[in-house]
């Protein structure tokens, strides 16, 4: 059985508290949350996905504006992430076609005994169109452990099938649900991706959203004039924020659903699906993946929402704590794939 290297024994325990004791009775009881969807399953299907995401390709991806020649920029609300941990290995980014254009969100690769699952946003898995219609999977998904500067340390991995919410597939209005699980083809050389990074982040389901935390992603642009053209910005490195979380209140013009934390953070499109960690160790990139990143929003000094971005107003990345109701169907079904 794969092991990761060196994860905590907290992150370990955390992840065996989450998914021990499913029964096949279990499985049956939650089937109907969870919906199925095949991707690339044949070997000509997985060779058109290699084929199309070329670097030049990847390269031409547009990125976010930058408003001048401000100095680079690192703190809390994003910085990028020094190399050699277990975040190049288990972090990646995810390319797809949504709708016929080229996009990317950030994905994990998570603990599981298939050694093969990914961890993402809903919404970079399935979306509908600006009215809310129109509901399709997205295409030619390729996740690449570690990317950085177009390379591809460990190589790349065609998904194979996804397991998107029931709820998220019929409204993507429900952000709760905005969180999906992928499970990867092995690659060229018959390898899965946990055995070619020997490593995996421990899942933590339904644990506090006040934990102190860290937010990772491959961010397309950002706000910020000193991180903006650098390449934790323009989706070439990875980038992180860190803090204290806070629960998106929503208000009564903008209801949003109670399980919503983030952390301020200035990272841009192209973060989404990237992991919220607690319990984090920098020096050995171990966490215990409790969330991702899914939609930005702006608070008061006072924690309440901002809708006109005033100046006291920051800058949060939110995302679905995950819990036992949601994710823990969607997990089950994919780890068991």
């Amino acid at each position: 059985m794969f092991q990761a290297t060196k994860i905590p024994v907290l992150a370990a325990a955390v992840l065996a508290a989450a998914t021990l004791g499913a029964t096949p009775a279990q499985a049956a009881d939650t089937a109907g949350t969870v919906v199925t969807h095949d991707l690339a399953v044949t070997a000509a299907q997985r060779q058109a996905v290699l084929g199309y995401w070329t670097p030049e390709r990847i390269a031409a991806m547009p990125t976010g504006p930058v408003t001048g020649q401000a100095p680079p920029q690192d703190g809390p609300d994003g910085a990028g992430f020094p190399v050699g941990t277990a975040v190049d290995r288990t972090i990646g980014r995810l390319f797809f076609v949504d709708r016929g254009e080229d996009e990317s969100c950030t994905a994990t690769l998570v603990a599981a005994a298939n050694r093969s699952t990914i961890v993402t946003g809903g919404h970079c898995v399935h979306t509908m169109d600006l009215i809310g219609n129109d509901p399709q999977w997205t295409d030619k998904l390729l996740f690449v452990p570690g990317f950085r500067d177009n390379t591809r340390p460990y190589g790349a991995f065609v998904a194979r099938t996804a397991f998107a919410d029931t709820t998220w597939v019929t409204d993507d209005q429900q952000s709760g649900h905005d969180q999906a699980f992928l499970v990867l083809n092995p690659d060229d050389h018959g390898r899965r991706a946990a055995d070619v990074t020997r490593a995996a982040q421990p899942l933590g389901i339904g644990l506090p959203g006040n934990r102190p935390a860290q937010e990772f992603g491959y961010p397309r642009a950002a706000k910020q004039p000193g991180h903006q053209g650098r390449p934790e910005f323009t989706g070439q490195r990875v980038a992180h924020c860190w803090g204290a979380p806070k629960e998106n209140p929503g208000n009564d013009e903008v209801p949003v659903p109670r399980g919503q934390w983030g952390v301020p953070c200035d990272m841009g499109g192209g973060a989404s699906g990237g992991p919220r960690l607690t319990a984090f160790s920098e020096k050995t990139g171990y966490g215990v993946v409790v969330g991702v990143n899914t939609e930005a929003w702006y608070l008061h000094a006072d924690g309440s929402l901002c809708l006109d971005q005033t100046p006291d107003c920051t800058r949060y990345l939110f995302g679905p704590q995950f819990t036992t109701a949601i994710t823990q169907p969607l997990y089950r079904r994919a780890a068991a794939a």
